[in-house]
């Protein structure tokens, strides 16, 4: 078998998340520079927007407006013809820091939060998934997840699929025509659900870690092992068909689908995630290799 090729996208950053590919580019958020950017395939940035509270998930609405995640002040916040505004205040349905986001083609949000203080060393909580309407009416649509953190929707809008960061699992919903989620399953397990009143505890028993992924067009999530310095392929059901370790030994917490033809595997890579270790530094890096299968879904 031939040695995977890797194609260094983008330097320097402290901590990217949120990758999406829109608009013939790759967008993603960078957490402790505060930048949302929007990076050329061939690499080359342009700052599209600073977020003092830390930008994480990424969208756009039919109008074409971007959807901004604000995690420390639990907003959402909307990018239109330059203007900034508060999409969404969130901060009474989140226990934790606003994270990740998917939005369906009507412009309705889907966004999770970690449940707990993760970086203060806080006891692990559940979580909520919030669906916030193009109006920005927030309403909580599932509940008790284990940190609900990267999501895709189907090709068809009709299944939203969520990773649980500590539940070894990604679980599964029904969207409903007026965007309620109903018939939660477990859509793919990798383990029993880890238990433990500290993350010490938990992170003993977690087998993958979900953490920001991609849906292609055989069904397959591609995700990133946040725990585990690797992408993996999934199969409906938690069998991992392919498997990716990032170069250099780095950490992989989020990947996309993009390129003209939706074969380009982009990876968030870092050395690890905390706060205190990536802010002052500069070590972060865009990676992309070439996969099979193309992208479908969202985002």
């Amino acid at each position: 078998m031939a040695e995977r090729a890797f194609t260094t996208v983008l330097e320097g950053g402290s901590y990217f998340e949120g990758p999406r590919w829109h608009d013939g580019a790759w967008w993603a958020s960078d957490f402790y520079r505060h930048t949302v950017s929007r990076v050329e395939p061939g690499g080359g940035e342009t700052v599209v927007l600073e977020v003092e509270n830390q930008p994480s998930g990424l969208g756009w609405l039919p109008d074409g407006s971007l959807l901004v995640v604000s995690m420390k002040d639990h907003r959402l916040l909307r990018v239109s013809d330059g203007e900034v505004t508060t999409h969404a205040d969130l901060s009474a349905h989140c226990t934790g820091l606003l994270n990740d986001m998917v939005v369906d083609p009507s412009g309705r949000a889907f966004v999770g939060d970690f449940g707990f203080d993760l970086m203060g060393g806080g006891a692990p909580g559940p979580a909520s998934v919030k669906r916030v309407d193009p109006d920005g009416t927030v309403t909580v649509v599932a509940e008790g997840l284990s940190f609900p953190n990267g999501s895709v929707i189907t090709p068809d809008g009709g299944t939203l699929i969520v990773g649980e960061t500590w539940g070894n699992r990604f679980s599964a919903f029904d969207i409903a025509a007026d965007g309620s989620l109903a018939n939660r399953r477990v859509w793919a397990s990798f383990g029993d659900e880890p238990v433990g009143a500290t993350t010490q505890e938990l992170l003993g028993q977690v087998v993958v870690a979900p953490d920001g992924c991609t849906l292609d067009a055989e069904g397959h999530v591609w995700v990133a092992d946040g725990f585990g310095r690797r992408v993996l392929r999934v199969a409906e059901g938690g069998a991992i068909v392919e498997e990716i370790t990032a170069p250099g030994g780095m950490g992989v917490y989020a990947c996309a689908l993009g390129g003209d033809d939706g074969r380009t595997l982009l990876m968030c890579c870092a050395p690890d995630f905390y706060e205190h270790t990536r802010a002052p530094v500069r070590e972060a890096v865009l990676v992309a290799t070439e996969v099979a299968v193309p992208h479908a879904g969202l985002p």
